[in-house]
């Protein structure tokens, strides 16, 4: 199974790393497609009309897509405070569950998503004439690439495989600590008892 995760850690990297180069290649559209319309509108007295609804869904497709990368690279913020005070064998437990929370949230945006796309595709997006179909479609995918992600961070973790969080000191996952940080355990340092931590690099 550890062979299999490895492997399908390679494709999921592509595939993330080509949502992230979609998102940021949308938010620089989006940026110069508002740019050109202040200019259009203010400088020259005109108007594009298709530079507003083009930016808006350049802008629903990086957010999404960025907020999936998110989950993949470990890098949405996360709350730990409850779990410095639980044994550390529990706390796999609670990050798999949470994983699973945010398994069931990207299926209720693929679900919805779709269902929503399905009755608006007849409409036309104004200004562009593409089918309102598209307006939903980012809401599909990051819903379908958060479902990805989080089972591949749930099964990685049963096989006994790194998985990134927020505030892991060890920015490349390539098993290497960044920083070493030595002291007492967080149980001591809640209860006041602990010496000041210092961090060596």
């Amino acid at each position: 199974m550890r062979d299999t995760l490895i492997r399908m850690a390679r494709v999921t990297g592509a595939v993330a790393k080509a949502g992230l180069w979609l998102a940021g290649v949308g938010l620089v559209l989006m940026t110069a497609f508002v740019f050109a319309q202040v200019v259009y509108r203010y400088v020259l007295g005109t108007s594009l009309f298709w530079a507003e609804p083009a930016a808006v869904m350049l802008m629903g497709w990086f957010i999404f897509l960025g907020a999936a990368v998110g989950v993949k690279e470990g890098y949405h913020l996360s709350f730990d405070v409850g779990l410095m005070v639980v044994p550390e064998s529990w706390r796999p437990w609670f990050h798999s569950l949470s994983d699973l929370v945010v398994t069931a949230f990207g299926f209720g945006m693929a679900w919805y998503g779709w269902q929503l796309a399905a009755r608006a595709a007849s409409g036309v997006v104004p200004g562009l004439g593409i089918s309102r179909l598209w307006d939903f479609a980012p809401v599909i995918a990051g819903g379908v690439l958060l479902m990805l992600f989080s089972v591949e961070r749930i099964l990685r973790r049963a096989a006994g495989l790194k998985t990134m969080r927020f505030g892991d000191m060890d920015d490349a996952a390539d098993g290497e600590v960044d920083a070493t940080a030595t002291g007492a355990p967080a149980r001591d340092m809640l209860q006041g008892d602990a010496p000041h931590r210092t961090v060596k690099e």
